[in-house]
């Protein structure tokens, strides 16, 4: 039982996704946030949906994401099985890797089942010692 959980722990996070496109950031010190409301992924262990909203707010740097990128990149997620804790903290790093922001923070607002909403948060930079 607990290899089938260490399986399902790292479900979905090497799988490849749509690349994340950017453009070139014309001005400094500005916020994004882009809310996403419909995010759907497969829960890895019982292969049912999970929906939710997922927000990205970030500083960009040198480089802006653009979101048609964004949202096809996201709705591949619709699919695949992992974990949406791990979906929170993936959609983070590959946002890092693309735009390199000053900061970054992605929330995952997950829909009940079971009777247990979940709220997943995930920062860049990551605190020191953490991840």
């Amino acid at each position: 039982m607990a290899r089938k959980m260490d399986r399902e722990a790292r479900a979905g996070l090497s799988v490849k996704l749509p690349a994340l496109e950017t453009f070139p950031n014309q001005f400094p010190g500005y916020e994004i946030t882009i809310e996403a409301p419909e995010f759907t992924s497969v829960c890895p262990m019982t292969g049912l949906p999970d929906f939710g909203t997922v927000t990205l707010r970030y500083e960009p740097s040198r480089k802006v994401l653009e979101l048609k990128s964004l949202k096809e990149y996201l709705l591949a997620y619709r699919n695949l099985g992992i974990f949406y804790e791990n979906a929170v903290n993936r959609i983070l790093e590959d946002v890092v890797r693309a735009c390199r922001p000053v900061r970054a923070v992605v929330t995952g607002d997950f829909n009940p089942r079971g009777g247990i909403r979940s709220l997943v948060e995930a920062r860049w930079p990551r605190r020191e010692g953490k991840g």
